[in-house]
């Protein structure tokens, strides 16, 4: 009597691969409706396992959370880096802080989950997300091209980061339209980014200047 070979259930996993299932599925539901539409019981079902596996992986909702945070962090960052790549009459700074409005726009529920939850501000100093998320700012740092000069560059870097990510907030909420000011929100950004790099060579001018009359 021939046997049989046992075949794999169509939705089983293995190793690391529920993880990666899991981090994958919660992304799409974030999509839709941020980091509230993400349930580890409806990720179980949705994958065809038990609702204990993914407690294999993750301790809780929070680290999965965590997970698909530093996830998406991950994947803003290769956005990032591709556009401060491609040869382009813009400058770097104005290349990112574009992106940047461009995928808070088109992505705003990874957006909301990244920017307008509590999961980063939990995080543990060295964690996997903690690291996703000084990537991100160590992108927003190297496009001002700028020399360092104490911690000029990372203030202003976190300046724009605020003000592109106030204009992200208010468009998906419908309070910016751009009419008050007759302007759109790509061109205010574009404000954003020539008001940076003014204000940051200023500043780095003035650090110099005092540096060698010693003030």
């Amino acid at each position: 009597m021939r046997s049989q070979l046992a075949r794999k259930p169509e939705n089983t996993y293995h190793h690391g691969d529920l993880r990666d299932a899991l981090i994958k599925a919660a992304l799409r539901e974030a999509e839709q409706g941020g980091a509230e539409a993400i349930s580890i019981k409806a990720l179980a079902k949705q994958l065809g396992v038990s609702q204990p596996a993914p407690y294999r992986h993750f301790a809780d909702r929070e680290a999965l959370l965590a997970a698909v945070t530093a996830e998406a962090f991950r994947q803003l960052s290769a956005i990032l880096r591709e556009a401060m790549a491609e040869p382009s009459r813009q400058s770097k700074l104005s290349r990112l802080a574009q992106a940047t409005l461009d995928f808070g726009l088109r992505r705003n529920g990874i957006y909301r989950l990244m920017f307008a939850s509590r999961t980063v501000s939990c995080a543990a100093k060295g964690s996997e997300l903690h690291e996703a998320t000084r990537e991100t700012l160590g992108l927003v740092i190297e496009a001002l091209e700028s020399p360092a000069v104490g911690y000029l560059r990372e203030r202003q870097a976190l300046k724009i980061w605020a003000a592109v990510h106030g204009v992200v907030m208010l468009a998906e909420q419908g309070l910016f339209t751009g009419e008050p000011a007759h302007a759109t929100r790509e061109e205010l950004v574009e404000d954003f980014v020539s008001e940076t790099k003014a204000a940051l060579a200023a500043a780095i001018k003035s650090a110099r200047r005092r540096g060698k009359t010693g003030a």
